[in-house]
């Protein structure tokens, strides 16, 4: 019996669907050779800076439980773009009323562990921090500031883990970020972030254990309403809006 062997057309029709495709993913910037690796997905400290960029509001929280909740924007812009040691971000938190005069203002440095977290730092401005103001939307107005600059809360960083594929959990460590607000001893912070919402619960303590500030009901809940952020208000500045009411001296 002769071998069979495969019509000329049945190859040429193969060959050439196969040359279309990769012809055409040539112009997509996308065509491999067969067996080459496919291209790498962003690492994960990329995915965890790109979820943390952007504008997210309390808003709909305050609406819940006004009682326990203010309404609070929190804006995170990066910065130092052309650094190659993690990505930098600049932070602000606002009440609503007072867009124009965030009562916290912070950097936050990612910094990628052997073991698979992400440690964001927590550093503090120089000088009067309302200089600042803005700068996620105006990057001048951060006057060439650069990281030797800027002062590390030390004992402040919050260690994030990535507990499955759309979630990064983390909190600060121990007693060791040290807050005097409200005569408290020490602060913490717990943190969940997804791409689209990000909660946070920021708390002081005394000596001996006793919660002296910070939401005591639960974490702060802010969802995230654009991928940048959003322009300043020209609302006037609310004269009760305290640090006292919501904010965490350690991280943010």
């Amino acid at each position: 019996m002769r071998p069979r062997h495969a019509s000329t057309t049945s190859i040429g029709t193969v060959i050439g669907t196969r040359l279309r495709a990769c012809l055409a993913a040539f112009w997509l910037g996308s065509c491999a050779a067969p067996g080459d690796p496919p291209t790498p997905p962003p690492a994960p400290i990329e995915d965890l800076a790109t979820w943390m960029e952007g504008t997210f509001t309390s808003t709909a929280q305050a609406a819940r439980d006004p009682q326990n909740f203010l309404d609070v924007h929190l804006s995170m812009t990066r910065i130092f773009g052309d650094r190659d040691d993690g990505p930098w971000l600049y932070v602000e938190q606002a009440v609503a009323s007072a867009l124009d005069r965030p009562y916290r203002q912070r950097v936050y440095h990612l910094v990628a562990l052997d073991d698979g977290r992400v440690r964001s730092e927590v550093y503090t401005l120089p000088g009067d921090p309302l200089a600042f103001a803005g700068a996620g939307r105006d990057p001048s107005r951060l006057g060439g500031l650069e990281p030797s600059a800027l002062v590390l809360r030390e004992g402040c960083a919050i260690e994030l883990e990535r507990i499955d594929p759309a979630t990064w959990r983390g909190s600060t460590v121990g007693r060791g970020c040290a807050s005097n607000l409200a005569n408290a001893s020490y602060a913490t912070s717990d943190v969940v972030i997804t791409s689209t919402r990000l909660t946070s619960w920021d708390r002081g303590f005394d000596t001996q254990g006793n919660q002296v500030w910070g939401a005591t009901s639960g974490p702060y809940e802010f969802e995230k309403v654009v991928a940048v952020p959003d322009a300043a208000s020209d609302s006037p500045p609310a004269p009760d809006a305290t640090e006292s009411e919501t904010a965490d001296p350690a991280n943010g």
